[in-house]
């Protein structure tokens, strides 16, 4: 089994995203991932997004009922790409003296990126294991290129892959 971080960030899988490449394997490699830390009683911490193009408390903005998210999973909503920017989610690390995190979710080059820049600067230590991030094809790179493109960014530099 791989190592386990302190807290487990699920970012923005929501059903907005639920044509992203590899979605549905994603979400069963991050319910393997929530096992795991459940197992071990650590915390998983749901990551939502909303903003003009994504309402809240639309059907599109809800979480994935794949995830298997439990009532006491701490819910961060944020409306920037930073998961850090103006939410109580430093402060949720911080009181639960949490100081490792593996990041995992939607979208690699935005939300992930963002969150994995932002978390590094603040101090923390990321692990990750690889393809646990999803995005959409754009203008230049397919999917899976963007995936390795981040990843191959983010290596030894922001992220211990495992």
């Amino acid at each position: 089994m791989p190592k386990l971080a302190e807290a487990l960030l699920v970012i923005d899988m929501q059903k907005a995203l639920q044509y992203s490449y590899n979605f549905n394997d994603l979400i069963n490699n991050i319910n393997q991932r929530i096992k795991e830390y459940r197992q071990a009683n650590l915390p998983i911490i749901f990551i939502q997004h909303h903003d003009q193009d994504l309402e809240r408390d639309s059907d599109l903005w809800n979480l994935s009922d794949k995830l298997d998210r439990k009532d006491n999973d701490k819910i961060v909503e944020k409306t920037h790409p930073n998961a850090f920017y103006k939410t109580d989610l430093e402060k949720v690390l911080k009181d639960n003296g949490i100081k490792t995190i593996e990041v995992c979710g939607a979208q690699t080059e935005y939300c992930c990126n963002a969150t994995i820049i932002m978390a590094h600067g603040l101090g923390y230590k990321i692990i990750m294991e690889h393809d646990m991030t999803t995005t959409f094809d754009n203008n230049y790179m397919i999917a899976e290129d963007t995936i390795s493109f981040f990843e191959n960014i983010w290596d030894q530099r922001y992220v211990t892959f495992q």
